[in-house]
């Protein structure tokens, strides 16, 4: 066994130190972006590292390949929060711009059909091994996690409230699909990631409020932040 793929068993299964120190890395992301913490990147970054060590192990092409993305987001995400707070400025958080709403959704949407296509023609979704129409739900819904998943963390660069709605409506598709595919655990982290979501939510949002007395204005630009 190599030092990847080390790690203990529990209840008859075996669990990778990469794979429970990269989800809790995960976890521990969510809890520093709801502060706005620099650190949100690093740990991104390593949480996603491991996981990506995890997967190759696993043989999870598809989940590698989206731990590599977050990981590529990551560096970003430090470089536009960084970017946002120069010379002892506080990160502004704002809603998005009508074109930068255009974008997520229609990314989504035509992500999740595009990738939805490239994990059925090459394998990469475990459910392009299922019988249609289930295969074709189950590929569609791990391409809808895939691109949310990455657009979520493109808007949270960005310093935007809507990154958080992002991730409410990633989670609503992946913890019933985790505990219906018997995945009880990753269900529960999603399950988690959810609940701190809501919380991320209402803290951006009042933090925007309190900024900007009001009600805010669809399109509205922050005085200052990463949006520059």
């Amino acid at each position: 066994m190599s030092w990847a793929e080390a790690g203990f068993e529990i209840f008859g299964a075996h669990v990778m130190w990469t794979d429970l120190v990269g989800n809790i890395a995960a976890l521990a992301t969510v809890l520093l972006a709801i502060r706005k913490s620099m650190w949100t990147w690093p740990v991104q970054f390593t949480g996603a590292v491991l996981l990506l060590i995890a997967s190759i192990s696993a043989h999870i092409t598809g989940n590698a390949l989206k731990q590599a993305l977050f990981a590529g987001l990551a560096i970003y995400g430090w470089w536009a929060w960084r970017r946002g707070t120069q010379n002892g400025r506080n990160l502004a958080v704002r809603p998005a711009q009508w074109w930068e709403r255009v974008l997520l959704i229609g990314g989504l949407l035509v992500g999740t059909v595009v990738i939805g296509l490239l994990f059925w023609v090459t394998g990469l979704s475990w459910g392009a091994h299922v019988p249609p129409p289930a295969g074709v739900f189950l590929v569609l819904a791990d391409a809808y996690i895939f691109v949310g998943s990455a657009m979520a963390t493109w808007a949270q660069g960005r310093a935007l409230v809507d990154f958080w709605i992002v991730w409410v409506a990633v989670d609503l598709v992946g913890v019933p699909l985790a505990f219906s595919s018997g995945l009880v655990v990753s269900g529960a982290v999603y399950g988690i990631f959810f609940v701190l979501v809501l919380i991320g939510f209402v803290k951006w949002l009042r933090e925007y409020r309190a900024a900007a007395p009001g009600a805010p204005v669809a399109g509205e630009v922050a005085a200052e932040g990463v949006a520059r």
